[in-house]
């Protein structure tokens, strides 16, 4: 980070809990810190700006990447990670969410959770008194948005313009965020949806107020030729969220017209176009759930075809990795001892 960059971007002490909460330059700042600390990963360089500290990983939801990215962004960056699980802390059962973040607060440096209610994380940064980082909630996934922003610049070279469309659950926390944080950064951003999952007017109203401020575009429909016509970027996810699992048949009834495959990729007009996923995705049989959807409803694939996921529009896997290099970034931006 330069030290101009420093001077003029002041993120000390805050929480990260959405993309709402931050300008078009604080989250421009964030990716660009993220590229600078991704480098110095590559050329080795130390780089132990929470040398010392421990941090609190708190997963009322289990994850690969979101655990692994936090704990490799700690002890890069010189922190001790202290894992907890859903039977570790039991909010609300034997101890309040106030009560249970006074203490972490008083024992940790920093405090990442990942869970369902947004209004938890939300207390946690009310009462522990150091920066929270939301590692996802039922409403939103920011620091999932913020390494997907560093993988467009890595290949497209700017974020202002880029158009981006996202086809699936437009109400999900990961299309909420994409949202928000795409006209936050001047995105034309189009979520691709059946009408009965359109996102919620307060979502759209805040994408469309921040999107007047950045000369950003935003368009929710559930026409698929439209949505995608000239699209840079294709993304998707799951279509059913964790803890939702009953809903399966209902998802795959309204979403299964919005699958990317080849035919949604030539129909962006866009050879170059990128695919974005945000994983794990059930593009084959290679899993539990893959086998079990087969089974039941025949598919053999569901939001994304094993083809496009494979193929050269898919950078998936970069995705994957720049969660640990943009998390560090909010981490070293938003500590309290910088």
């Amino acid at each position: 980070m330069t030290t101009l960059e420093r001077n003029t971007i002041q993120l000390t002490g805050r929480s990260f809990l959405a993309l709402k909460d931050f300008t078009e330059e604080e989250i421009n700042y964030l990716i660009s810190l993220a590229e600078e600390l991704k480098a110095q990963k590559k050329a080795h360089i130390p780089h132990r700006y929470l040398e010392g500290q421990n941090i609190a990983l708190l997963f009322k939801k289990p994850s690969t990447r979101t655990r692994c990215a936090f704990t490799v962004a700690c002890t890069d960056l010189g922190a001790h990670p202290e894992y907890l699980g859903k039977n570790d802390i039991q909010f609300g059962k034997k101890e309040s969410v106030r009560d249970t973040a006074i203490v972490l607060g008083r024992m940790f440096d920093g405090i990442e959770f990942r869970g369902f209610s947004h209004e938890l994380v939300e207390q946690l940064a009310e009462h522990s008194g150091v920066p929270v980082w939301n590692g996802l909630t039922d409403l939103y996934h920011p620091t999932q948005i913020l390494a997907d922003f560093l993988t467009i610049k890595e290949q497209i070279g700017h974020l202002k313009g880029v158009k981006l469309v996202f086809v699936g659950d437009g109400r999900n926390n990961v299309a909420n965020s994409l949202l928000i944080g795409g006209a936050k950064v001047g995105m034309d951003v189009r979520i691709c949806t059946p009408k009965a999952l359109f996102p919620s007017k307060d979502m759209i109203d805040l994408a469309e107020n921040a999107a007047k401020e950045t000369n950003g575009r935003i368009m929710i429909t559930d026409n698929i030729d439209k949505a995608v016509h000239g699209a840079d970027v294709i993304y998707t996810d799951v279509w059913v969220s964790m803890g939702e699992e009953e809903q399966f048949e209902e998802r795959i009834n309204q979403l299964l017209p919005y699958q990317v495959n080849r035919n949604m990729i030539e129909k962006t007009m866009n050879e170059s176009v990128m695919f974005l996923h945000c994983l794990p995705a059930f593009h084959d049989l290679d899993t539990q759930v893959g086998k079990e959807i087969h089974e039941k409803f025949g598919l053999t694939e569901m939001e994304v075809t094993d083809e496009i996921f494979q193929s050269k529009h898919s950078f998936v896997f970069d995705q994957a990795e720049n969660r640990m290099h943009t998390i560090k970034a909010v981490m070293t931006a938003t500590n309290s001892r910088n």
